[in-house]
């Protein structure tokens, strides 16, 4: 047991990554993304190797969705239609896209990805800028407040997307919650409060289908997942305590900036 929590680590890395982890989960579980895609670039500037910067990435990710989760649970944020319209298939097309992932161009896939979510992220910044508080004018949610429109139509929309987007994320190693997120506002029309609390809890199980085969593998440094995963998780935790205490202004201003720089790290990535 105590070869599993040896390191090499100096104190300066350890201190480093422990802060990082804390202050990315604290952001995270206020927009409701697991933030991956931006802890693991500082993993690997810190010098860990990718394969167990991946795996502990992934797993310290599944933690910070769980406290982030619980929550936002207990702020009411969590939506059970939107985890079995948008989660199930998302999970479904994980396991697929991990299965045929070395058969897919996966630079292109990411950057794509990338260009995507940095334009959705500007997308919300120029929304937070309305004065009039409207969300209609970019995703037709006439009441801040909307509990969401599941129709039939609508319903099968956020399953194909959930699919789609959880098979690119399988094929990549990526959750991809970033893209998830404003997918769940568009279509079904619901505050984006509620869709980011569901998209965490989301993430949290989609976490743990890239955990069981990074494990497997051996690609996990348990030490770092014990440092990341305490300041990932009690960060998360706090950070979910702000996404009903502020203005969906504030809530898109913030989530854009998020996905901006998501966006950048992941259109830069294929050239590293």
């Amino acid at each position: 047991m105590e070869e599993l929590f040896k390191t090499d680590l100096s104190i300066n890395v350890i201190i480093s990554i422990s802060i990082s982890s804390f202050l990315i989960g604290i952001l995270g579980g206020f927009v409701g993304l697991a933030l991956g895609t931006i802890r693991l670039p500082i993993l690997l500037l810190l010098g860990i190797d990718p394969r167990i910067a991946a795996g502990t990435n992934i797993i310290t990710s599944t933690i910070s969705s769980f406290f982030g989760t619980i929550r936002h649970i207990q702020e009411k944020n969590v939506k059970k239609q939107i985890i079995i319209f948008m989660g199930l298939p998302a999970i479904t097309g994980a396991l697929l896209g991990a299965y045929f992932a070395p058969y897919v161009p996966s630079d292109f896939l990411i950057f794509s990805a990338g260009l995507l979510v940095f334009w959705q992220g500007v997308e919300f910044v120029l929304l937070s800028k309305n004065k009039d508080n409207k969300m209609s004018n970019a995703f037709g949610v006439k009441d801040k407040n909307s509990q969401g429109i599941f129709s039939r139509n609508r319903i099968i929309a956020e399953s194909s997307a959930g699919l789609s987007i959880g098979l690119i994320g399988g094929a990549v190693g990526l959750i991809l919650g970033s893209i998830r997120l404003p997918a769940i506002i568009r279509i079904l029309k619901i505050d984006p409060r509620l869709a980011a609390g569901s998209n965490l809890f989301i993430g949290f199980f989609m976490g743990i289908a890239g955990l069981i085969g990074h494990a497997f593998h051996g690609n996990v440094n348990y030490f770092l997942v014990l440092i990341m995963g305490s300041g990932a998780g009690i960060g998360s935790y706090i950070g979910a305590n702000f996404t009903t205490k502020v203005s969906i202004n504030t809530f898109f201003f913030i989530l854009g900036i998020v996905l901006s720089c998501v966006g950048i790290v992941l259109l830069s990535r294929p050239f590293f």
